[in-house]
């Protein structure tokens, strides 16, 4: 993948994954991404509480001194919508994973981005980024003193984890109403999928990361449909490829939109 990634004209690299941190070669791509002779942009999509992992204790300080950009799952500002959403404790720990980020200039030097990501507790879309990136602000400087620098409102997806707890609540039918009639056609021109590959942890190559979940990887029209992996495409044959829809785009399309980068529609 590195050895693909020198001869394009890739910028940036955005490491995702539940716990990016813990896979054995994460410091070592970072390591090599920030040493190419051209700038590399790299972000690494953290859910903070790794920071206190068995043999993470530097992780933090690694990040910061490759001038890492940050991007940190944080559903809420209450400690009860989060341990509800990701489990009991976990909104102590991500307070003082922030402070630590903070200490270390996160969120305070322009170098060290530091951005949070809202997904909703349920089945409905998020409101105003705008709105509640305002209200994040305030409410986690006045308590906990902590600063970042942008909220990204993402819509949850029917895929996993979420999609088993709709059908357990027999809420699948009525999200999926939701998302088909939330529709928006302007929300499309900023999706991930527009101009961003997903790259497996083996080469694999999707138009997202939410179709690498569902394992739909991209697939070589000319060779009976073999699948496809970074070292077998070229960087300009990218442009103007088809991608690969279902119905879980509709959670990407629907009111003000929802991408790597939060809404995309303002």
């Amino acid at each position: 993948v590195l050895d693909w990634l020198y001869k394009t004209e890739v910028s940036v690299v955005d490491i995702t994954g539940g716990a990016p941190e813990l896979n054995p070669h994460f410091r070592y791509l970072v390591e090599q991404l920030k040493a190419f002779t051209r700038p590399i942009h790299v972000m690494d999509r953290c859910n903070l509480t790794i920071l206190f992992e068995e043999n993470q204790s530097d992780l933090a300080e690694f990040l910061a001194f490759h001038r890492v950009e940050i991007v940190a799952s944080l559903p809420c500002y209450s400690l009860e919508n989060v341990d509800k959403q990701r489990g009991i404790g976990v909104f102590d720990k991500s307070v003082l994973a922030l402070q630590k980020l903070n200490a270390l200039g996160y969120g305070r030097d322009s170098a060290l981005s530091l951005n949070l990501v809202y997904n909703p507790v349920g089945a409905h879309l998020p409101g105003d980024q705008k709105e509640l990136e305002a209200a994040y602000k305030i409410e986690l400087f006045r308590h906990f003193g902590i600063v970042f620098d942008n909220l990204y409102a993402l819509a949850n997806l029917p895929i996993a984890r979420f999609a088993n707890w709709l059908k357990l609540t027999n809420q699948d039918q009525k999200y999926h109403d939701l998302l088909v009639g939330s529709f928006n056609p302007r929300a499309v021109e900023g999706l991930m999928c527009r101009d961003t590959i997903n790259v497996g942890w083996r080469g694999e190559v999707y138009d997202c990361d939410f179709n690498g979940m569902l394992d739909l990887q991209w697939r070589n029209e000319q060779a009976l449909s073999a699948p496809m992996f970074v070292w077998d495409i070229g960087f300009q044959s990218v442009e103007n490829r088809a991608i690969a829809t279902d119905k879980h785009c509709f959670g990407c399309t629907a009111g003000s939109g929802s991408s790597c980068g939060g809404a995309t529609v303002g």
